[in-house]
């Protein structure tokens, strides 16, 4: 009997999410090399392992190297392997990750790290399905899918001579970008359940009163640089930080450093910048303050709404209004019909 897929459960629901997941399902029944790409913290080893076990190959091996991690040699022995006596150490033969991942996938994350020269040896592998360890003189015929995973434009890198044009033709067969957190609107407080829920497991509470309005708000304001990655991070914190067990949490702990006592900023250098006169600021007088103020706020109601992608309960906190106070100014500026 055959083991049940081991495809870990992805919580996500935004339309721009849900596109890319249907683009991950199609991309894994092929064989061909997949790069993803996307912002740190977008949670790209997840949809590169998604990849694997969607696929053919999933009772195979998946491997997974982190490039960066590595030097160039050392990231060359383990990728390829090396013979007894191939340098000062080697003092047995070592299987390289190309043949731990032959039937099945070897995922290179941090791609855009390798050097040109391990680059040229990859793009042989590739294109040939052939290697050799460092140090030997046999060839090796493995059957790997390669998928490449990176938060670098490999085209701006490529222009720059820093990436190999043909293997980037080669690993972008098809390329699925992975949408940053603040295309996801709607996945922001269902992630932060999920990761409270696993943070009150861990530390043995009984449960988790949720999150108060001001947090929820406070959640779905922040940019969310460091996406999934930093939301994580951020509601772990805070579920730890509160000491009172069953009480909702109220405040998000979004900065680890955050202190009265921290360290100060180095200051930057002075720019001899001519101080500005208040007075010599222009605002076309005279004008018709009203309906200045009214165009301000009808410009950021829209910006509330298309943040929230029109689900008004989400503008409505972004906006710190109530679901009506915000449905009579969308009635008022007749913004139903822009949306």
């Amino acid at each position: 009997m055959s083991a049940e897929r081991p495809v870990q459960p992805i919580i996500g629901e935004a339309p721009a999410f849900l596109e890319m997941l249907e683009h991950v399902s199609r991309a894994a029944q092929l064989s061909k090399p997949v790069l993803v790409v996307g912002e740190r913290g977008t949670g790209k080893e997840l949809i590169a392992s998604r990849l694997h076990f969607l696929s053919p190959r999933w009772e195979q091996p998946l491997v997974k190297v982190n490039c960066a991690a590595l030097t160039e040699s050392i990231l060359e022995s383990e990728l390829f392997g090396h013979e007894q006596g191939a340098f000062t150490g080697a003092a047995r033969t070592h299987v390289g990750h190309f043949e731990r991942a032959d039937g099945g996938t070897l995922v290179l994350d941090e791609l855009a790290t390798i050097s040109l020269r391990m680059q040229e040896k990859i793009l042989r592998v590739i294109e040939y399905g052939e290697l050799q360890r460092v140090g030997g003189s046999e060839t090796f015929s493995v059957d790997v899918r390669i998928v490449g995973s990176t938060n670098a434009n490999l085209q701006a890198l490529t222009a720059e001579g820093r990436f190999r044009e043909d293997l980037l033709d080669r690993l972008a067969f098809d390329v699925i970008t992975v949408p940053p957190l603040r295309e996801r609107t709607d996945d922001i407080l269902p992630l932060a359940y999920a990761f409270a829920l696993n943070m009150v497991s861990e530390l043995k509470r009984e449960y988790f009163a949720g999150f108060s309005a001001r947090a929820s708000s406070a959640l779905l304001r922040h940019e969310w640089p460091g996406n999934v990655r930093e939301l994580k991070n951020a509601i772990e914190r805070s579920v730890y930080r509160e000491s009172g067990e069953g009480d909702p949490i109220t405040r998000i702990a979004f900065d680890p450093f955050d202190s009265p006592y921290r360290l100060p900023q180095q200051a930057a250098p002075a720019k001899d910048t001519p101080a500005v006169d208040v007075t010599e600021r222009k605002y076309l007088l005279p004008m018709d303050l009203a309906a200045r103020l009214r165009e301000t706020e009808k410009d950021m109601l829209m910006a509330g709404l298309e943040r929230a992608r029109f689900n008004q309960r989400v503008a409505a906190e972004l906006l710190g209004l109530s679901y009506h106070q915000l449905r009579g100014k969308i009635r008022k500026y007749d913004l139903d019909k822009q949306s």
